[in-house]
């Protein structure tokens, strides 16, 4: 009993030292070092109003002010997107998506560290058989009988990470579990950004209708006014049909408008996880005005967007495979043991006569592969060299976004300016062509050009100002709304155990 006692701790000893000299071992492969990128050294965006002398009364907040966090569309002072944006956090359905993949991401860290540890399994068995007696050189016969056989065995299996193939898995999995954390959160701020863009352009279609009822009515008072002359003799039949023509076909316009504004309101349910049969939002005049956006520096924007993130732990995955790579090139070694109760009764089987164990090891070393391994890691050194190149990009079409957005708000800002001074000399001569044909000095033809004139006018500096408003949200969106790095979920994070109420089935 004392030998066996013995014999036990020695296993234990050899299995604390293999223990400890897997964990202290030697990791296989490169270092991940975070590449450069492209980053202006200006301390100013190049198409911020702050650069030029003329930006006809708008301006971005100076890079001294505090960055958008959180909630970010709350800038735009609008209580009804801040109701909607609220819901669409809790029920858009694409997020949840995207939530979900991120808890498959880190259950996936999980199974890869399972690999640190032992796999112990137990069993149990039993058979019973008989075997007939056997004839033995005609001097008689070997008995035949009923035999038992019970047993319970217990197997360990264990392959000690000595030169970091599990660990660089594991590196791997915790920097995939990062992208799609970041991956989540820029897919929640494109939904985000959406939802605001969608509600300015139902403004729009609101503000629009209402414009097009002010024509409809203007234009009834014209053909009254038409028909009225024409009975007195001082116009044509011609002027009265022209005038009906255009009061039907600002009729049929109105109509149309709502179109839109529908497709617009049931896009609105889909992103906050409504049936459109359900929902709906109520007609209001369009208020907003874009607010001054805090952009910070450029140097700050690599901090700020969720996609470089991903992009950037991106890199870091890739560089963790190629440890795995170089981990082919070593050997492998497997512990293993056994033990158990074996007896051909059942009623003996917990006795210490039955009991039996075995205690053994191995090393398996690939002597010849013909250039597999050496493929494997070219092939995993060109997908890092790709995600550096994608890195790099995401950089570029990131400050491209900030200095596009900041030229479209900034130039539309005076584009509003001249189109307002139109829409003000159009309605001016319209009234002035209205007097001229109510005394009959010009043909109705005139007034109408002049009409169709100021509609025109009017359409079009409404839709700069809706222009104007999603262009303030895509400004927003491409300076990566309220997130910024020190949001991403750490290594440890991403490698606990998420709560229970996350780890269910929904039904």
């Amino acid at each position: 009993m004392i030998g066996r006692v013995l014999r036990l701790n020695h296993i234990v000893r050899a299995i604390a030292v293999v223990l400890c000299v897997s964990l202290l071992g030697c990791v296989v492969g490169p270092h991940y070092h975070k590449p450069a990128a492209t980053v202006p050294a200006a301390p100013n965006y190049k198409e911020s109003p702050i650069n030029f002398q003329d930006t006809e009364g708008w301006k971005v907040a100076s890079p001294q002010d505090s960055m958008l966090h959180g909630n970010w569309w709350e800038i735009f002072q609008q209580p009804e997107l801040n109701d909607l944006e609220q819901q669409l956090n809790i029920n858009n359905q694409n997020i949840k998506v995207y939530f979900e993949n991120y808890l498959a991401a880190r259950a996936v860290i999980r199974e890869t560290r399972a690999q640190y540890f032992p796999t112990i399994s137990i069993g149990a068995t039993g058979t019973r058989s008989h075997t007939a007696g056997v004839a033995t050189n005609g001097t008689g016969e070997t008995p035949g009988g009923t035999f038992s056989e019970f047993s319970l065995p217990l197997d360990v299996s264990w392959a000690p990470d000595l030169f970091g193939r599990i660990r660089n898995q594991v590196r791997s999995a915790q920097a995939a579990a990062q992208v799609s954390a970041a991956d989540l959160e820029n897919e929640r701020l494109l939904e985000q950004a959406t939802l605001a863009e969608v509600f300015f352009e139902i403004r729009g279609q609101d503000e629009l209708q209402r414009i097009l009822n002010e024509t409809v009515l203007a234009d009834e008072d014209v053909l009254k006014l038409a028909e009225a002359r024409y009975e007195v003799g001082t116009d044509n039949q011609v002027s009265v049909e022209q005038a009906r023509e255009t009061l039907e076909a600002a009729r049929a316009e109105s109509t149309n408008v709502a179109i839109a504004r529908a497709q617009y309101e049931h896009a609105i349910a889909t992103l906050l996880g409504k049936a459109a049969t359900d929902f709906s939002i109520p007609v209001r005049p369009m208020t907003a005005v874009p607010p001054a956006i805090p952009t910070g520096t450029p140097s700050q924007l690599l901090e700020r967007r969720p996609d470089i993130a991903a992009a950037e732990r991106t890199m870091a995955e890739a560089n963790a495979t190629i440890g795995v790579g170089y981990a082919a090139y070593y050997p492998t070694v497997t512990l293993s043991a056994s033990g158990g109760l074996a007896s051909s009764a059942i009623s003996q089987l917990f006795n210490a006569s039955s009991r039996e164990w075995s205690f053994g090891g191995s090393v398996s070393e690939t002597l010849f592969d013909a250039g597999l391994r050496r493929a494997t890691i070219q092939q995993y050194i060109a997908t890092y060299n790709a995600d550096v190149a994608s890195y790099r990009q995401t950089v570029l079409t990131a400050f491209q976004q900030v200095e596009d957005d900041l030229a479209a708000t900034r130039l539309l800002w005076q584009e509003i300016r001249q189109q307002q001074a139109a829409v003000e000399a159009a309605q001016k001569a319209y009234d002035l062509e209205k007097g001229r044909y109510e005394t009959g000095l010009d043909p109705y033809l005139t007034l109408l050009t002049t009409q169709t004139t100021l509609l025109a006018a009017q359409q079009t500096l409404l839709g700069l100002n809706v222009q104007q408003m999603t262009s303030a949200v895509s400004l927003i969106q491409a300076l990566g709304g309220g997130w910024d790095v020190s949001q991403l979920p750490s290594t440890q994070q991403v490698t606990q155990k998420p709560p229970q109420d996350q780890q269910t089935i929904q039904q």
